[in-house]
């Protein structure tokens, strides 16, 4: 027999859970990490295109920080049409 302690313990664990999710789901959505991924990205690129010689590396960086920006931008329409029509539990 499940008793109203155990109860309240279930639902007090859900819901920790839940905040849990909403925070990681907040996270993931927010510009803060967006503007975080295109400076990483663009440092990375311009640090490995200087290193390998190419010129105007910080310049060359821009191109593939802008389009990663872009991809992880687009991702959320896709994720729709992927839940809508292709996932099926």
């Amino acid at each position: 027999m499940v008793t109203l302690e155990q109860l309240e313990q279930d639902v007090k664990a859900i819901k920790e859970r839940n905040a849990l999710v909403e925070s990681q789901k907040s996270w993931e959505t927010s510009n803060t990490r967006r503007i975080l991924l295109l400076a990483f990205t663009y440092l990375a690129v311009g640090f490995y295109l200087q290193a390998i010689n190419i010129p105007q590396p910080w310049l060359n960086a821009i191109v593939p920080a802008i389009a990663f920006m872009l991809s992880t931008l687009t991702l959320p329409f896709f994720r729709r049409i992927w839940l809508r029509y292709l996932y099926k539990k």
